[in-house]
């Protein structure tokens, strides 16, 4: 019996704590590309990337590049691409990330294959 996967957005947020010495932080890299690379062979992952921090911000009113656009905690340092049966199996996965002790965090969203519509509660669908 076959189990249903799905793809899940990992977003990953926040700041290094600042409090943590540089040689733990970058071992706890080491050990995530070690963790993320395992990922990717299993078929839990697909290839994603760190984010530069370079940025534009395009709305109606024109194109702004003198950012930043988002608080220290709100700033989005990567993603990557999980294959989950559920979104819990995706969060259960990317606890056992090694930067999450050192002020890393994640958000996971399900992608949705589904189209776009104004017609249908979404994320950009106004609060009434």
């Amino acid at each position: 019996m076959s189990t249903e996967q799905n793809t899940y957005l990992l977003l990953s947020r926040g700041k290094w704590d600042p409090a943590a010495e540089k040689a733990d932080i970058e071992a706890a890299i080491d050990k995530f590309y070690t963790w993320y690379e395992a990922n990717i062979t299993a078929g839990r992952f697909k290839p994603g990337s760190r984010l530069t921090m370079d940025a534009a911000l395009v709305t109606r009113d024109g194109i702004r590049t003198d950012g930043p656009f988002a608080e220290g905690k709100e700033v989005i340092g990567g993603y990557w691409i999980i294959v989950a049966e559920s979104l819990a199996a995706a969060s259960a996965l990317v606890a056992e990330s090694p930067v999450l002790a050192h002020g890393i965090c994640y958000e996971i969203r399900p992608l949705e294959s589904e189209r776009g519509s104004a017609y249908r509660l979404t994320n950009e669908t106004p609060v009434e």
